[in-house]
């Protein structure tokens, strides 16, 4: 188990670790097959601690939610606005929404119910006396017949046998349908249709009539309600019969209303549950309705009641709760609000009661602890506000030594940067051009921090480039320059014109142009990386810190550089950062990157990594002075 792994789970309860526990037990006995007995009582008693955990995390993260004083007054806010506002919403909403659709239903129901009345009177009286002529009593019936349902087929049996029409194929229903008015559902050969049918039987005499219900039907029962539908036996038409809406608020309602169907096949069979649905608006129905009364149900009226006492219920609650915790806040505000008067008298002495342990009551006693000390912070504030302006001024001062314009050559390319950990650094990059198209670069890295460190990497940056100045002056323009002898000039110098304890890390190098050679000296510093073909060099001390002894010896070493190669210099604050562990960056994270990113502008190589070693440490203040140098060969 990885240390993290560890924290989190010592993080846990008692609870939650049984419940993990119980899950592994399970999983463990229903992969394995083991005790299969037993895995039914480990999977409750799992679920059960599952629910306890669910619970005891709902309730940590309410008292969460409601420490901070921005969330108290949003819950108050709920409790006491948007809470009834909501619920008369919806209350409004789905009450007209139900009624809407259980009138409209109604409408479409009455209308067919008495055209299938249309039907069964024609079936009764043909039956009880039939004519001797079935065409002309049919056609008696068949003007308010075809108005009703404009497709229907007839067929009389017994003292007088007549279809209609003549080409019909209806036959009498199974034997056990008796007199029976309604809807029927008939088997034929393109499926299953729904149909309104009357069938009436006396001394011998049957009449069946056969009407289908078809979408067309449907909707022209209630002319302008909308669009009616039976669920797998009607089809609507490709444009929606239902009205558009008239102004924002007219709403489409689109009711279910199940009905009882029995089968033409299986008369003793229990009847189907079809769904019937209509696709209405809010003006539609009460266009329709207009200047008529609802007779509501029992059963309506009840529902209605019982929703509005369980909103007045909800009500009360929710304004008793946003008072209680109204008064929680306006009552801290108030303290606060004595306090602030007296502070501003001058009074530090008065203290405020402390009420509770959440955040209120953190305030509240942060606001006595701030009276305490406010005479002295003033003070130190006021220090302080010195003390950093002087910074800022040293700051500004640093940035002008560091190079502003990287020396021009034909066959490399530089970038330095340097991201202190206070207001001026105790780093040092510099580049400084040299005749023949040649250049000299350093990076140092002085010992502490603030000021002192940033007045000693002024006087290295001072010394390096009036050494390189006069020889070049007193050389007349040659290049015969030795990285090892200006180094120990410096560190001399160094020595003598500062504390014992003060010294410094110093990596100084000098490129040929014409060669392609770099000459450097490393004086204690970290070893540069030069990333060559796909490997990594590091270039080692060559000798000691500068400005610790008085008589040092240094060394210089030449590579040269290949086009494509990368070296990468830096200073401490890039390697040594520690995590929250204790664990370093380290010099292998250092090499992925620049293996990773060696193809990308150095600018980009040098911000990845500054990223990737601020996110290591997860702190939002730099430990050490960040400072990086990328040469490249083009």
């Amino acid at each position: 188990m990885k240390q993290d792994d560890g924290v989190v789970w010592a993080k846990l309860g008692r609870i939650e670790k049984v419940f993990f526990f119980l899950v592994a037990l399970w999983a463990l006995l229903y992969l394995t097959g083991l005790a299969s007995g037993y895995q039914t009582m480990v999977a409750i008693a799992a679920l059960l601690m599952g629910v306890a955990t669910v619970v005891k995390l709902g309730r940590m993260g309410l008292r969460n939610a409601i420490w901070r004083l921005r969330n108290r007054l949003i819950v108050a806010y709920l409790f006491i606005a948007v809470v009834p506002i909501a619920l008369i919403l919806a209350l409004m909403l789905g009450t007209s929404y139900a009624i809407v659709g259980q009138v409209a239903v109604y409408l479409v129901e009455r209308q067919l119910d008495n055209r299938m009345r249309t039907l069964a009177f024609p079936a009764e009286a043909l039956t009880r006396a039939p004519a001797r002529d079935p065409q002309t009593a049919l056609a008696r019936f068949l003007p308010a017949m075809r108005r009703s349902f404009p497709v229907f087929e007839m067929l009389v049996t017994g003292e007088q046998q007549f279809r209609y029409p003549e080409n019909s194929t209806l036959t009498p229903p199974p034997e056990p349908w008796k007199n029976a008015t309604g809807l029927i559902t008939r088997r034929d050969a393109d499926g299953e249709h729904l149909y309104a049918w009357a069938h009436s039987e006396d001394k011998g005499n049957e009449v069946t009539i056969l009407a289908p219900i078809t979408h067309d039907l449907l909707v022209n029962l209630v002319p302008g309600i909308g669009d009616v539908n039976f669920i797998r036996y009607t089809t609507g038409s490709s444009r929606s019969p239902v009205p558009p809406p008239v102004n924002a608020l007219d709403y489409a309602v689109s009711f279910l209303y199940p009905m009882f169907v029995p089968s033409w096949e299986n008369p003793q069979a229990p009847p189907k549950r079809l769904f019937f649905v209509v696709d209405t608006r809010y003006s539609a129905v009460l266009g329709i309705v207009f200047g008529q009364k609802a007779d509501w149900s029992d059963l309506a009226i009840s529902a209605l009641i019982a929703l509005l006492v369980v909103f007045f219920l909800v009500e009360i609650v929710s304004l008793w709760a946003g008072v209680k915790l109204t008064r929680t806040i306006t009552g801290a505000v108030h303290e606060l609000y004595e306090g602030t008067r007296h502070v501003r008298e001058g009074d530090f002495n008065y203290r405020i009661p402390v009420n509770g342990a959440d955040q209120l009551g953190e305030l509240s006693s942060s606001f006595n602890t701030m009276t305490e000390n406010l005479g002295r912070l003033i003070v130190v504030a006021k220090e302080k506000e010195r003390l950093e302006s002087e910074l800022a001024i040293a700051r500004e001062v640093q940035n002008q030594l560091f190079p502003k314009d990287v020396p021009f050559t034909k066959s490399l390319e530089l970038k330095g940067v340097c991201n202190p950990a206070r207001m001026v650094s105790g780093d040092y990059y510099d580049f400084m051009s040299l005749p023949g198209g040649d250049l000299a670069f350093a990076i140092g890295d002085v010992a502490g921090k603030g000021i002192s460190a940033a007045l000693l990497m002024a006087t290295i940056q001072s010394t390096m480039r009036t050494q390189l100045s006069s020889l070049n002056c007193s050389n007349g323009g040659a290049h015969p320059l030795s990285a090892a002898n200006m180094v120990s000039t410096l560190n001399r110098q160094l020595y003598a014109t500062t504390s014992p304890e003060k010294y410094a890390t110093f990596y100084f190098a000098l490129y040929d142009e014409m060669k392609h050679a770099l000459t450097y000296t490393n004086a204690g510093h970290l070893a540069p990386m030069l990333l060559s073909g796909g490997d990594i060099r590091m270039l080692d001390s060559t000798g000691t810190v500068v400005g610790a002894f008085p008589i040092a010896v240094y060394e210089e070493q030449t590579v040269t550089l290949e086009r494509g190669d990368v070296l990468v210099a830096y200073t401490d604050g890039i390697v040594e950062p520690e995590n929250v562990y204790g664990e370093m960056f380290g010099e292998e994270r250092l090499k992925d990157l620049l293996v990773k990113y060696s193809k990308a502008d150095s600018a980009e190589l040098i911000a990845r990594t500054m990223e990737a070693v601020v996110q290591w440490t997860g702190a939002g203040e730099l430990q050490d002075d960040m400072t990086m140098v990328v040469v490249r060969r083009i």
